[in-house]
Parts: structure tokens; C-alpha cells; sequence
């Protein structure tokens, strides 16, 4: 213990701001925490310094009538549309580009050139070998032609308009040019054949019943967005990037084989004409149910997959949306339905929460999801604003993964054949489901351009999902989220890592860079820096803003900011723009304490620290001898100081003392008198990432404490500081995020003194690391398939 007067309290400030000042002539820590300025689009007005929309702000539409039929024997698409395009811009536009995004899997098209791979020296079968030739994957078959076959692009007249066709990308060349405050009408003739399903859309086939379950998207030529950030936004898919799309109404109508059940974006307007009596009955009853009510049983299913009756004809269902970005569909002869009409918000207004899945999907779907559709929908409004939509739709597409469309989503999730389930498919069934249905949010509402930004709509959809994940269940095992969760990825070697900042198509690790990273960030700003009032306020506000608009990141930046008075530069710069990660390493501990000149004190702590000192090796193996020693034996040798006690306090020492009491303030005396304890932490900045500085201080009376450093305490020395804490009791322990905030990559260096922690290893037969059965197989507990009978 290192004693200190009470007047160099005074210059102990001074010191320990001293040491944190830059000593290099080239020193550039301060430039973290400084404000992100030009990196930001300059405020105009369309988009606001505030990240608000501007009083001028704008966007295009469309609406479309499309007339399509899903032939399943050809496993075809062949449709026809009719386009309304509104130039609400105030440019004149002489030419207009549509989305082809089924031109992904031409032969010769952007998709197949660009992909990668290498040849294995090892062996390689032929089927890896022509995936490789052709660079289109395994899901293709490469006897069929896919893409578009655009039959005709035409007028309101029916006159041809001349096309160019450039990849996934179409331009249409106008006769006239398109006024701003004007629309044009004009109709395009198309056909393709389906993919296999390949998380995005396609066909899943079932062997065992020779049917198959179609999940239709980006399948209608479509506009593309043109805005005042990029004016067309005509960036190839690659098919990693997903969507850029404009708002608009729909009227669909979908020919299918009359044996299949469809579901689709928006409010069926027919059901009176495609449903049985029975049918309608059924969902008539699910109006009013609590939960939910069958609209087509398993065993109604089941018969309809031995297509018993091979000429069932066709049946027509039609479909309106408005107000949406995009509309896809689904339809299959083996669909179970599931619905209930719910008032998730307790306003009066009632969502239709609804499930489609064939019996493969059994026990879980049923159980599951449509009850996981109605809890996203109250989870994810609470936070942000009301599901606009009547309707949402879950749809069971194949093993695993999901895809999102307006009102309608595809997501995996399966069982055994058996019916028993493992806990991580369970509850991976339910996370799928609760994050594609709440892409209704992010970004069919707040309408982010998913191919430029992909981080926008999926990360903050992520953070949504593991906040409505634990109100799901207290105990979820979430995948993301959890700043822990992300450690291993940014400890990752910086050349395999991506800038969330980047563009979609040139992600490196599309799911930790998009998905993961950023939602742990919201995360940590909502629990860490910014507390959950102050986020979840700004959070709200940035939703509301932007519903039905299409927001930038910099929107997105500047209203947390503004709607919460909290400077965040520092942290967009880190976690957003940087690939550094955060490791705080607690170098060391230096323990201070107040000189009180209270003899009675003083002397005291003098006493035992001597008596510590005098416990040399030599004199515990001497003592025993002691009593050997000339003065032990020979009484005379002895004097005054033989027995003179220099710790013994005397009138003298209270008398200084008291003089001393005297010329201090009553506040120098109140400090002096609580003998408080001054620790000196020595902290590096090791991964780069500036974090606020969280610390557990453990106290020698088995209590312990919390004290919070914002991340500014690293403003002038972005690479080590000290920090001086003061304690009334002493500190045997110190841990640095102690409960896991910031996302620390090494924990091993957050203790002092450190704790050692053991790395545990097994011994083991090679035959015990075969895959073993699910619990609920190992335990005999088989859930069997449930019988889809409707409930009352």
C-alpha cells in the first residue's frame, strides 16, 4: 500500500489526465470520436439533418394487374401484366428499367459467369464437376432453359415498345418523354421455367407423392426504384442481394391446378367461388377463435396428394394488396391451413394470422406457427408501429432457412419422419418464422434498399427477432443478439472481414456481417450505451419516420441521434464502417489510500506492515532459537529500546493531531475521516474498437459493485488509460465486462489479478462421436403426426 497526503488528492487529477494526452507528434486517437461529417450525404430537402424525410421528399410507384398460371406438369410460370408507372420525381425520364431477376439462372447470364470455385485435386464427382462448368449450382437442371422468355413489352394500345435486355436489368425506351406529376401504362408478355426452391423461390419435390410445393417470387417483371439518392437503382442480382423495390397496388390473379390450395399477398377476393362450403365454414369459425382453427385438415390434404382424379381442371384465385412493395405466392395440392383472425394490439382491428404446410411440417406447424405469426406481429408493433396489412402468412417451404415477401413468407423448419424433433429445430422453426414474418416491418414498410444496404432491413430484423425471441420464451436460445454470440467472427483475421457498410452483393460472410453483427450492435447500444429508454424511444421514432418511405443509413444515423441526444459517431464509425474488434485488457491495479495522520490509525497500519515485513524466511526457521540469544540469557544486555514500542501512540501524536484536524475544511474532514481506498486501473485498448469500460469490483467482504465508463474515456488516448475509482472498501478482485455488454473477444485478460480458467478436454472411443438420435427419440417420447382435424 503506497501512502498519500490529503494535498496531493489535489494534483492525483491532474496526473492521471496528464498521462492519458497523446505523446506522439503523429497521434490520432482523437479522430474516433470525431463527428462522422462529410461520410454523410449532405442534408437537403428530401432527407434532413435530422434523418427525417425533407418537406420535398418523394417516390416513385407502380401498380400492376397481372394475370398468371402456374402450369405443374411443366413446372412453368406464363403471365402477363399490365403497369401503371407514376413519375412522382421531378425529372423527365426518358426511358424506364424493370427488375428480371429470374435472368439469375440464364446459362450465359451475370449469375453463372461470376460465380467461383476451384477443381479438387482429390476427386470430384461429374455432377460437382458440371456445376462447376456451368456455374449455376446443383438446383438446376441442365437440360432446361431458365429465365425470362419475354414474349412481348407493349403500350396501353397494344403497339410494341421498344426493349434492351442487360442481364437481370431491362430498359424500356419511351416514344415520348415521362413528365414529372405524369404516368404511363404499358404491358409486358412473359413466361420462365421454375428452379428448384433455393431460399428465395422454386419448387420443393416430393418423391414419395409425386407432388410438389411452389413458393413463386421475383417472378413478374417489376420496376425498379428511382430516388433521389441514386436516380435508377439498376444494380444486378447476384443473388445474394436481395430487393430495391416501390410501393404500389396489386390485383393478381393466379390460375393453378384446382386441386391446389393458394396463398398469397393480400386479402383473397374469392374465396366465396374457391373454398367448399366446409371450407368456408371453417374459416368463418376462425374469425372468432382464440387460437387457431384448421381451413383444410391433413387427412383433406393427404387425399389430395393421390391425385385420384388426374383431370381436376384449373381454379382461378384472386388476390388484391395495396400499399406494398412486392406480392409472391405459394400453392400446392398437399397444404394444410391453419388460421385465426387475432387483435394482436386490442384496438379492434383483426389481422388474419394464417399457415400453410404439407403434412412433413407435423407436429410443429400446427402446434407453432401460426401462433409464432400473431406473436411477431404484437412483439415487433410494440416497438415500432401497427401491422398495417389484414393479413400475414407463414408458409413451410423446406428443411430450413426463409425468405420474406408483403404479407407472405417462406420458412423451414422440419420434423422427423417420425414426429420427433431435436430442440434446435423446434426452436429454430420458431426463430425462422418470428424473423420472416417480421421483415413485414423491415423492409416491407420501412422500405430499405435490401440491394445496397442488406444490413438494413436483415440486421435490424434481427435485433427484433431475439427481443421478440425472449418474449417467446424467457429461456430461447437465441442464435444472435447476444454480444458473446459475435466475438469469434470479429476476432476473425480483418482479411476475411467485411464493413457492414458494404454493399450487399460484396459481403464476405453475408450472415455474421448482415444478420448478426449489426443486430449486436442495436443491442449493445440499447442495453449499454444508450439504456433501453433512450434507445427504444429513437428506435420507435426512426420506424415511424420511415414507414411506406425508402430511408438511407445516414436516415437511419441521424434520427437515433436526434431523437435521443445521444452522439453516436463514434460508434457508427467502429461498429459500421470498421472491421476492428473490441478487446479491453486490464493491464493493472495500483491500490492508494489517504495518509489520516490519525495516529491511532497510522501507527496501526505501520504496526502490521513491519510485523509483515519481519516474517523473513530466516528469522521463521530462527525462532525456534530464540531464546539462545546473549539478550534472551544475560538480562543486562537488554536497554531502553529493547522494549521501546515505536507504534505506541502518544499525548504528543493525539495533540499533532488534533492541530492538524483543525485546519481542515468540514469536507477535507469527512474524506480524511472515511479512510476511503483510491485504485489506479491501467487499461489497454487492444482490438481497436473504443467501448465504454464496464467494472466489476469484487470487496474483501464477499459484496461486490458495478461501475460504467462511457465509451469518451478513451477520447484522448484511444490505446491505454488510467482510471482512478475510490472505494470505502477494499477490492481483492476486478473484472472487466464482467456480464458479457461489449462483446469482448478476450476475456482472459479482463481480470486482476487474473484468473486462471481451466481448458477441459475429452477422452473418448471414435464410435461415441457418431451422430445420435434427438432426445425426444432417445427418451421414446415420439410426438407422432397429429391428425389436422379442425379445432374448436
Amino acid at each position: 500500500m503506497k501512502q498519500l497526503f490529503l494535498p496531493f488528492l489535489l494534483l492525483l487529477s491532474l496526473a492521471v489526465n496528464a498521462q492519458q494526452l497523446p505523446t506522439s507528434p503523429n497521434y490520432k486517437a482523437n479522430d474516433r470520436f470525431e463527428q462522422l461529417g462529410t461520410v454523410l450525404p449532405t442534408p437537403n430537402t428530401y432527407r434532413t439533418a435530422s434523418g427525417a424525410p425533407g418537406k420535398e421528399y418523394w417516390q416513385m410507384r407502380a401498380d400492376y394487374d397481372i394475370k398468371v398460371e402456374l402450369d405443374d406438369e411443366k413446372r412453368r410460370i406464363i403471365g402477363s401484366e399490365s403497369i401503371t408507372f407514376f413519375n412522382n420525381s421531378p425529372d423527365e425520364l426518358k426511358y424506364i428499367w424493370l427488375q428480371l431477376e429470374q435472368n439469375l439462372f440464364k446459362k450465359d447470364g451475370i449469375g453463372a459467369t461470376s460465380r467461383t470455385g476451384s477443381i479438387n485435386e482429390k476427386g470430384m464427382s461429374t455432377g460437382q464437376l458440371q456445376n462447376l462448368n456451368n456455374g449455376r449450382g446443383s438446383s438446376l437442371d441442365p437440360k432446361v432453359e431458365y429465365g425470362y422468355e419475354i414474349k412481348k413489352v407493349k403500350d396501353k394500345t397494344g403497339n410494341a415498345l421498344p426493349f434492351t435486355i442487360n442481364n437481370t436489368m431491362m430498359r424500356i425506351d419511351l416514344p415520348t418523354p415521362l413528365k414529372p406529376g405524369t404516368s404511363i401504362v404499358f404491358g409486358v408478355d412473359w413466361a420462365y421455367n421454375i428452379t428448384e426452391y433455393y431460399g428465395r423461390s422454386g419448387y420443393e419435390f416430393f418423391p414419395k407423392d409425386g407432388n410438389s410445393n411452389y413458393f413463386i417470387a421475383h417472378w413478374f417483371p417489376r420496376l425498379a426504384p428511382y430516388d433521389d439518392v441514386n436516380g435508377w437503382n439498376h444494380k444486378q442480382f447476384l443473388g445474394q442481394g436481395e430487393f430495391a423495390l416501390i410501393f404500389g397496388n396489386y390485383k393478381v390473379a393466379i390460375t393453378t391446378p384446382a386441386d391446389h390450395i393458394v396463398a398469397a399477398s393480400g386479402e383473397c377476393q374469392n374465396y366465396a367461388t374457391v373454398l367448399t362450403a366446409t371450407q368456408k365454414q371453417r374459416l368463418k369459425q376462425a374469425e372468432t377463435s382464440k387460437t387457431p382453427v384448421i381451413i383444410v385438415t391433413q387427412a383433406e390434404a393427404e387425399k389430395a396428394e393421390k391425385r385420384e382424379n388426374k383431370s381436376v381442371g384449373k381454379k382461378t384465385w384472386i388476390y388484391k394488396a395495396d400499399n406494398v412493395r412486392d406480392f409472391a405466392f405459394s400453392s400446392s395440392r398437399k397444404f394444410i391451413w391453419d388460421a385465426m383472425q387475432s387483435d394482436v394490439y386490442k384496438n379492434g382491428k383483426k389481422i388474419w394470422c394464417m399457415s400453410f404446410y404439407p403434412k412433413e411440417g407435423n407436429p410443429l406447424w400446427e402446434q407453432y406457427s401460426t401462433r409464432a405469426v400473431a406473436h411477431t406481429l404484437k412483439s415487433y408493433g410494440n416497438r415500432t408501429f401497427e401491422y398495417p396489412y389484414p393479413v400475414a402468412i407463414s408458409c413451410h417451404s423446406t428443411v430450413g432457412g426463409g425468405m420474406e415477401y408483403p404479407m407472405i413468407s417462406f420458412n423451414g423448419g422440419r420434423p422427423e419422419e417420425d414426429g420427433t424433433y431435436s430442440e434446435q429445430t423446434k426452436y429454430g422453426m420458431i426463430g425462422v418464422i418470428i424473423h420472416e414474418v417480421g421483415h413485414n416491418f423491415f423492409p416491407m414498410i420501412v422500405n430499405s434498399d435490401e440491394r445496397q444496404w442488406a444490413w438494413m432491413d436483415e440486421g435490424l430484423n434481427t435485433f427484433c427477432q431475439y427481443l421478440a425471441e425472449k418474449e417467446w420464451d424467457f429461456n430461447y436460445p437465441s442464435r444472435r443478439g447476444e454480444p458473446m454470440f459475435i466475438t469469434d467472427y470479429m476476432a476473425s483475421d480483418k482479411s476475411v472481414l467485411s464493413p457492414i457498410m458494404s454493399s450487399a452483393e460484396n459481403v464476405i460472410g453475408l450472415g455474421p456481417n448482415a444478420y448478426a453483427k449489426p443486430a449486436t450492435a442495436l443491442n449493445i447500444l440499447r442495453e449499454t450505451v444508450m439504456g433501453r429508454e433512450q434507445f427504444d424511444h429513437a428506435f420507435k421514432e426512426y420506424a415511424t419516420r420511415w414507414r411506406f418511405k425508402s430511408p438511407t443509413p445516414s436516415d437511419f444515423f441521424r434520427t437515433m441521434e436526434d431523437a435521443s441526444g445521444v452522439d453516436l459517431d463514434w460508434f457508427w464509425k467502429g461498429w459500421f464502417y470498421g472491421v476492428e474488434p473490441v478487446d479491453q485488457d486490464l493491464v493493472s491495479v495500483n491500490w492508494f489510500s489517504i495518509d489520516t495522520q490519525n495516529p491511532a490509525i497510522e501507527k496501526e497500519i505501520a504496526r502490521k506492515e513491519a510485523a509483515a515485513k519481519a516474517q523473513t524466511i530466516s528469522k521463521i526457521r530462527d525462532a525456534a532459537d530464540k531464546s539462545k540469544t546473549v539478550v534472551a540469557q544475560d538480562s543486562t544486555m537488554a536497554d531502553f529500546y529493547n522494549s521501546y514500542d515505536p507504534y505506541k501512540v502518544t499525548d504528543t501524536d493525539k495533540q499533532k493531531y488534533e492541530q492538524y484536524l483543525a485546519t481542515l475544511t468540514p469536507g477535507e474532514k469527512e474524506l480524511v475521516q472515511k479512510n476511503t481506498n483510491f485504485y489506479t486501473l491501467s487499461i489497454k485498448n487492444k482490438g481497436g474498437l473504443p467501448m465504454p469500460v464496464i467494472v466489476k469490483m469484487g470487496f474483501e467482504d464477499g459484496t461486490d459493485s458495478l461501475v460504467t465508463f462511457p465509451a469518451e474515456i478513451w477520447r484522448f488516448n484511444d490505446q491505454q488509460i488510467s482510471k482512478v475509482v475510490s472505494t470505502s472498501k477494499k477490492v481483492v478482485q476486478w473484472t472487466l465486462d464482467p456480464y458479457y455488454q461489449i462483446a469482448d473477444i478476450d476475456t482472459e485478460n479482463n481480470s486482476y489479478p487474473r484468473v486462471a480458467k481451466p481448458t477441459r478436454f475429452q477422452i473418448f472411443k471414435q464410435s461415441q462421436m457418431r451422430r445420435q438420435p434427438n432426445p425426444m427419440q432417445q427418451q421414446g417420447a415420439g410426438a407422432g403426426k397429429v391428425g389436422g382435424e379442425p379445432k374448436n
